[in-house]
């Protein structure tokens, strides 16, 4: 802690801002500086008085809808800026009152203290290729909604697939010919069909602009480099990527398992030890991607021609690391199985190795693009 900071916390909403400030040294007062309107012109003017005390300012507010707009403004003027994650936010027990004033005096109050951490903030061209990429998962929740309620539908009125799997060729060509006695259902029918199609092709359009976006974006070597390993896509690297972005950040595999919330939960006391299911906390987006590519290590190990594919271009010691996955992560799930554990467990268990193996290679591309 440095006496020579005026820290300042803000509360930041869609239309204003509650400011609270304090400064370093651990026994002066926090208090409420006002509230203003959220515009940048008229936070520059707050700014500029609190400049006049002669001490630096660092400002501190939590991670929220509004984005990230604020911290670049900040930081683009020079300013210390950190960014919290509201999830880690201590809060008292029995504390019942809760107001945009006291948020933005506990958030001073908290960060002097040296009890909040801050959050990686991606570059803008990262947070670019994330939102494609989050539009293409909010295209496929509307899609299996969508195709939920036209099965429902069919089943109420005693349609029924059974012959093979469900959206294959052979059931949309089934879905074609069906014919309601009555016109309304007919409609009704041909709405949820047309929907299920529309959201199919939204997804394919953004497949394909994600597609042609990487080559140009930055990380696209770090895109390529994950797509050595078996289960690991184009969306599964470039949402890792995206999502993740500057994995440096991480000194070893452990801290990287522990963000993406595959590592166990763990209740101890004394001699007892109770670990429980994984955490979950931090990015669910990189967590689901690596739980669905965890999933091909099902079967034997094998350099198939898509994987080889994959790798043409790549060093020697990243296509290594692959066969080296593939090599203990197909081994561990039939050893898993072995002992008893469910095949969910024994997926999230490769889940949370594979990611130690990106780390990896990750270390690897660092050392080749330096």
């Amino acid at each position: 802690m440095k006496k020579n900071i005026l820290y300042i916390g803000l509360d930041v909403h869609k239309f204003t801002i509650d400011i609270a400030i304090g400064e370093g040294r651990a026994n002066s007062e926090v208090r409420s500086y006002g509230k203003i309107d959220h515009r940048f012109g008229v936070l520059d003017k707050v700014i500029g008085k609190l400049q006049s005390k002669g001490l630096e300012l660092q400002f501190i507010y939590e991670a929220g809808p509004c984005g990230y707009k604020l911290y670049r403004h900040l930081t683009a003027k020079g300013y210390l800026c950190s960014v919290v994650a509201p999830s880690l936010i201590p809060k008292r027990c029995g504390d019942r009152i809760k107001t945009d004033r006291r948020d933005a005096i506990n958030l001073v109050r908290l960060f002097r203290a040296g009890e909040l951490t801050s959050i990686y903030i991606p570059s803008e061209e990262d947070e670019a290729m994330r939102d494609l990429l989050r539009c293409r998962d909010d295209m496929r929740r509307l899609e299996r909604k969508a195709r939920q309620r036209l099965l429902a539908f069919l089943l109420r009125n005693g349609h029924q697939y059974s012959a093979t799997k469900h959206w294959s060729k052979a059931h949309m060509q089934w879905l074609a010919g069906i014919k309601f006695a009555h016109i309304p259902q007919q409609i009704v029918f041909q709405e949820y069909l047309d929907t299920v199609n529309e959201c199919s092709e939204r997804i394919e359009r953004i497949t394909g602009q994600i597609r042609s976006q990487v080559p140009d974006w930055s990380r696209a070597p770090f895109v390529k480099a994950y797509q050595a390993l078996r289960g690991v896509s184009l969306i599964v690297a470039t949402t890792v990527v995206a999502e993740i972005g500057d994995m440096s950040r991480f000194k070893n595999p452990k801290e990287l398992m522990a963000y993406l919330g595959l590592v166990p939960s763990e209740h101890s006391s004394g001699k007892t030890i109770r670990r429980g299911p994984i955490t979950k906390t931090g990015n669910s987006h990189v967590r689901r991607v690596l739980v669905e590519a965890a999933w091909t290590y099902k079967v034997r190990p094998q350099k198939s021609q898509t994987i080889l594919k994959r790798q043409q271009g790549l060093p020697k010691s990243i296509c290594d690391i692959s066969w080296k996955a593939q090599m203990r992560l197909s081994t561990r799930y039939w050893r898993l199985l072995a002992r008893g554990k469910s095949r969910q467990t024994a997926i999230t268990a490769i889940a949370r190795e594979l990611s130690a193996f990106i780390w990896a290679i990750d270390r690897e591309v660092q050392q080749v693009t330096v």
